[in-house]
């Protein structure tokens, strides 16, 4: 059986009211994913998402399937 985890990592809130926008924190997506590796989880899917953020700007979001075999 298989056994799955979404985790959501957005890009900074002060870019994207200060610049307009920003980018995604790709550090800390590497340290999210070798963290959840060392616990047996395996990458399957990532998608971005766009959503409003307070009235004016958008922000992005990562948004990270992982999957791992349970016992």
């Amino acid at each position: 059986m298989k056994q799955y985890k979404i985790i959501t990592v957005q890009e900074g809130a002060m870019g994207t009211l200060f610049l307009g926008a920003s980018k995604l924190p790709r550090q800390r997506i590497e340290e999210e994913l070798n963290e959840h590796a060392k616990q047996g989880w395996e990458f399957q899917f990532m998608t971005i998402e766009q959503a409003r953020f307070l009235l004016f700007w958008t922000r992005e979001s990562a948004i990270i399937v992982l999957v791992r075999q349970q016992a």
